[in-house]
């Protein structure tokens, strides 16, 4: 019954995750308040720090998959689409590694808010919606692959990554910086900007961080770098200076 309610919603939340998310995410910090530890700003700043940390952990794995060996995440016509059965890369030693890194991604900047009732609500929500959207793909994924798709889950894990014999995987391939840049610059600057702007708003407004304000205009050098490096990536794509490598051998199922 629960795989079954999974699998239902599973198609509207992959169709309209692009939106969901971020109108999650804007709803907690707009509905709760951040708790800064002992009103200590040095506290409150280790933890931002731990935020990020893990934060930057789920875009390295992102980063992997995608320069190794990438998957159609985007779907075709708001559903879930395959034209292969990718079983290569990350993708031999978990079968979800993106939504992982996607997950950590948020983890991350939910520490860096700090809401004990943002943790209570968001982190139940988010599991649910992941979950509900990897049902949804495996039943496609199933329907149209059968044995070779059961046969890979019995190999791979569907969520925690099992790294033994990840150098094996990758071996012989390349990493394709271009199809990294192309695919990953957008969503990389929206969480990159999005965990700034949170900085921003905390110091300029939490009374823990009144003895720094003076300093805030500093924020706006890593912001703007961010945008600088976004601009000349989005450049590179409109000018076709980002294309992919010659292909590379790859396992398939």
């Amino acid at each position: 019954m629960w795989r079954r309610l999974l699998e239902r919603c599973g198609p509207f939340l992959y169709r309209h995750r692009t939106f969901l998310l971020p109108g999650l995410l804007l709803l907690m910090m707009a509905g709760f308040k951040p708790l800064v530890p002992r009103g200590s700003a040095r506290l409150d700043s280790l933890i931002d720090l731990a935020g990020l940390m893990v934060a930057l952990v789920g875009q390295g794995l992102r980063a992997a998959v995608i320069g190794y060996v990438y998957i159609r995440r985007g779907g075709k016509d708001g559903k879930a689409y395959a034209d292969d059965l990718v079983t290569g890369g990350l993708f031999a030693h978990a079968r979800n590694p993106l939504y992982v890194g996607n997950l950590l991604i948020l983890f991350g900047l939910l520490i860096m808010f700090n809401s004990p009732a943002a943790y209570l609500v968001a982190v139940p929500l988010l599991l649910f919606f992941y979950a509900a959207i990897v049902a949804s793909e495996e039943a496609y994924l199933r329907g149209k692959f059968g044995a070779a798709f059961d046969d890979y889950c019995r190999r791979s894990p569907r969520w925690i990554p099992d790294f033994r014999g990840l150098g094996e995987s990758i071996a012989g391939m390349c990493f394709n910086w271009p199809r990294l840049v192309r695919k990953e610059y957008g969503s990389a600057f929206a969480w990159i900007a999005a965990a700034i702007l949170l900085r921003i708003w905390e110091v300029r407004t939490l009374p823990a961080y009144a003895g720094v304000r003076p300093y805030l205009a500093w924020y706006a050098v890593p912001l703007g770098l961010a945008i600088a490096l976004w601009a000349v990536a989005r450049f590179m794509k409109k000018k076709r200076m980002l294309t992919d490598r010659p292909a590379f051998s790859a396992t398939r199922g």
